[in-house]
């Protein structure tokens, strides 16, 4: 009996449940600063765990929260021409277009609208947007000039902002962020598992965007960055291909607009609906915090009970 189940535990079959379990855990415990258990359990990175963690094992730059922008040369003209690049994004948000999306559908950071934050999209997993081109294209320019570059934008925080934990779900990119106009304070900041960041204008900073960070501006000034998402080096050719297909094909589906004419992914064509069911379930959640993580972990174990139970039936 004990031989018996011994054998159904350790079945090929479920292989990949275990590589999942790993893989999560190995997401959850790196880096100093984690989610709670409860938290992680039902987070976007447990559910990419599995990929994440291969490239992670693949990746030629070292796996840590902070990463050395000297290793990507190729971004050195961004620092360079920093100035022009500030010009740009000035003329942009004195004319009101650095702003958040007045219809939720950016899936990626709508949960950042409430807290102040802004942003002005150059490009995102594909070619520049027409507005862009139109209102900066000396920085649109430069961008394109740089085939690591996978997504650019300009990113406003304003005064007193505070944008909690959280962690990007895909590994396949590095975070750059390059100080254009900001307080240069050190109250104004951006925490990388835990290791403080304070932004200046015209210095850089290069982070793995899957290790939890947060930012908190504390000043009476606005701080304005170029955000883009550098290609993260990978050895593995096989690795490389994946990453690739992820960033040509999945995450370009969550592609939004500065303009109404401009086309959105398939994700944010959808995505105003999902952010109203997320405010109906952070209603619930501050009506009855209890009950809520009752409710949420209960769907939890039931889909893995489902899962270990369709094993056993096979």
């Amino acid at each position: 009996m004990i031989l018996a189940m011994l054998s159904v535990v350790f079945a090929p079959k479920f292989l990949v449940l275990y590589l999942f379990i790993a893989s999560a855990t190995y997401i959850h415990l790196r880096g100093k600063v984690r989610h709670t258990v409860w938290r992680q359990l039902t987070d976007h990175s447990t559910f990419l765990a599995p990929l994440n963690t291969l490239i992670a094992l693949s990746s030629s730059v070292p796996v840590r929260p902070m990463v050395d922008v000297e290793r990507f040369p190729e971004l050195a003209p961004l620092r360079i021409q920093w100035e022009m690049i500030r010009d740009e994004a000035l003329a942009l948000n004195d004319a009101g277009q650095i702003r958040p999306s007045e219809k939720y559908n950016d899936v990626a950071f709508n949960t950042f609208f409430r807290r102040g934050w802004k942003r002005f999209y150059l490009k995102w997993y594909g070619d520049p947007l027409p507005s862009a081109q139109a209102l900066c294209p000396k920085t649109v320019e430069l961008v394109q000039s740089i085939p690591t570059i996978n997504a650019a934008l300009f990113t406003l925080l304003p005064p007193g902002a505070r944008l909690g934990d959280h962690r990007d779900p895909f590994a396949g990119s590095l975070r750059f962020h390059l100080g254009l106009v900001t307080p240069n304070d050190d109250a104004c900041r951006i925490y990388i598992d835990g290791t403080p960041y304070s932004w200046r204008d015209g210095e850089a900073v290069m982070f793995d965007e899957t290790f939890i960070h947060s930012a908190i501006n504390e000043t009476d000034k606005t701080r304005i960055i170029l955000f883009c998402d550098i290609a993260r080096p990978i050895n593995n050719p096989i690795v490389r291909a994946i990453t690739r297909f992820v960033t040509l094909y999945v995450v370009r589906i969550t592609a939004t607009q500065n303009v109404d004419t401009e086309q959105v992914g398939a994700i944010n064509r959808v995505s105003g609906a999902i952010y109203a069911m997320k405010r109906f379930f952070e209603r619930a959640k501050k009506a009855n915090r209890r009950l809520y993580y009752l409710a949420k972990y209960i769907l939890f174990a039931g889909v893995i009970y489902l899962i270990f139970i369709a094993g056993f039936r096979r």
